[in-house]
């Protein structure tokens, strides 16, 4: 997490309110911006609880998902000065740190996703960038599970975060990314099973909607048009069965269900919380779909 304004905040808000320990992981390039923006309270407005309270956030770790233990990690990173300075932030090493600091936990939040080509069509993805994609989206969540699930208490549970993509064609979410949520989607079924059975834990997953977050705005379009994401709300508005405004807290509140006392019996769902989008099989605002 790097900002306030995505869904992983918004399931950290919720949690917060509910009353969990928060401790977050934060790709290392932009840990010291974060971690400054904390202390300087810029994100103090985006953290305001149902009680008027500011949520605390107890520990930052710092966390590249794409290196499951130090040999992973290549000569160029360990010389990058965007690393200098960290160290044990591979997810093996942040799970063994985690456990020093809190023992047992009840709560696991993968909400992360990267693809160097995603402004790419497909046909035109490389190789590298497609298994880039896969790694950082997919994978990720595989090794959080396998590293972290010997300190979850029974009864504890998990959740990431997917996108329509892994199942309909979106035009403009490229760069192998449209596969990555959809090996997401799959792997949460069978990590709902392995590791239900292993460590009586729940995985599920959440589809949301469109938000204009950070990350969102990263994917691009051509000079002087939309972005993908704004025409991401555009469609959704003009044709989801709940013409409203999608609010990061939609997720939040879904994700607080999922990993609550409350979902004790749900376990390898993918969630839809997009004001229905995902059940339409026409586009109302169409030209093809317009009275003569």
């Amino acid at each position: 997490m790097a900002d306030s304004n995505g869904y992983g905040w918004a399931i950290t808000k919720a949690l917060a309110d509910a009353g969990a320990t928060i401790t977050i992981g934060t790709w290392p390039p932009v840990l010291k911006i974060f971690e400054k923006s904390l202390k300087n309270g810029k994100f103090d407005e985006d953290s305001i609880l149902s009680d008027g309270s500011v949520m605390k956030i107890d520990k930052v770790y710092p966390l590249d998902a794409v290196f499951d233990t130090p040999r992973d990690i290549p000569e160029s990173v360990l010389t990058n000065k965007r690393y200098a300075g960290l160290e044990g932030y591979t997810i093996s090493e942040v799970a063994k740190s985690v456990e020093k600091d809190y023992g047992k936990i009840d709560i696991l939040v993968h909400s992360l996703a990267n693809g160097p080509e995603v402004t790419k069509p497909l046909l035109e993805t490389s190789r590298n960038g497609y298994l880039a994609a896969s790694s950082a989206s997919a994978y990720s969540f595989v090794s959080l599970v396998q590293h972290f699930g010997p300190l979850m208490n029974e009864n504890s549970a998990a959740v990431s975060l997917t996108y329509i993509a892994s199942e309909r064609v979106i035009p403009g979410y490229g760069g192998g990314m449209s596969s990555a949520k959809a090996q997401l989607e799959s792997d949460c079924k069978t990590l709902a099973w392995e590791a239900g059975r292993k460590y009586k834990m729940r995985v599920n997953t959440i589809s949301a909607g469109p938000l204009k977050s950070r990350a969102a705005s990263a994917i691009g379009s051509e000079a002087g048009k939309k972005t993908f994401i704004e025409y991401a709300i555009d469609y959704s508005m003009a044709n989801a069965p709940l013409a409203r405004d999608l609010d990061s807290d939609d997720v939040g509140a879904s994700a607080l269900f999922l990993l609550s006392p409350m979902a004790a019996a749900v376990t390898g769902l993918t969630m839809y919380v997009d004001n229905g989008l995902h059940a339409m099989g026409l586009a109302i605002d169409s030209k093809a779909m317009q009275m003569d």
